[in-house]
């Protein structure tokens, strides 16, 4: 069984930015990348089926982790290329466009499929189409997972029987250091939609003008 050689020790974070592509808003450099973001071979996906495997994991989970420490619902591939997520300026070593792509395919698959348990899912075109392949939403928690944490939120607070509207629920002051802030209304949606199936919420309003009121 084939498998990766052990990495060299971790060189220390570069002290500034200016190798990263100066024609991108530069990035706070505060997300601590694993010791395998500085091991050249990552960025090239192995033949091998049970290296290749865990190296796909390796990066859905690092995928998943940099979102989550940015915020972040939505990976834009053809900007993310340049990004440091997929970047890495200092070893001069970068993901290809096709390996980013197969990389999402893995974690759209459920586990059962062989996948990354659908911890990604592609992002229809305006015509319905996902042939593009062009964005992703990356399920760093599944909107299943986000309803039970604004579910806990909703009762640890005391928001039963209150009126909220969408930008109150992600911007509002009654949620300021919690993970959702700054959600994507689509997102949101989706999560609530999860509350609505359990006859904890209900939804109601315009595109736009949302609110939301728990049970």
């Amino acid at each position: 069984m084939a498998s990766f050689p052990q990495p060299a020790p971790a060189r220390p974070p570069p002290t500034s930015t200016t190798a990263i592509s100066r024609s991108r808003p530069q990035e706070d450099d505060s997300f601590p990348f694993p010791p395998t973001y500085s091991f050249p071979p990552f960025y090239t996906l192995q033949p091998t089926l049970l290296t290749r495997t865990s190296q796909l994991a390796k990066w859905s989970l690092l995928i998943q982790r940099y979102h989550a420490h940015h915020h972040r619902y939505r990976l834009h591939i053809p900007t993310a290329l340049s990004s440091p997520l997929f970047h890495n300026a200092a070893i001069h070593k970068r993901l290809s466009l096709a390996s980013v792509i197969e990389i999402v395919n893995y974690m759209v698959k459920s586990e059962k499929d062989g996948g990354g348990g659908q911890r990604a899912e592609w992002i229809a075109t305006a015509g319905g189409k996902v042939s593009e392949k062009n964005e992703a939403w990356i399920w760093w928690k599944k909107p299943d997972e986000w309803a039970e944490v604004i579910a806990g939120w909703v009762d640890g607070t005391g928001q039963k029987g209150v009126v909220l509207t969408f930008w109150e629920l992600v911007n509002g002051d009654a949620v300021k250091g919690e993970e959702w802030v700054g959600m994507e209304d689509e997102v949101l949606a989706r999560c609530l939609a999860a509350l609505v199936k359990r006859g904890k919420a209900q939804v109601f309003g315009e595109e736009g003008e949302k609110g939301v009121k728990f049970f």
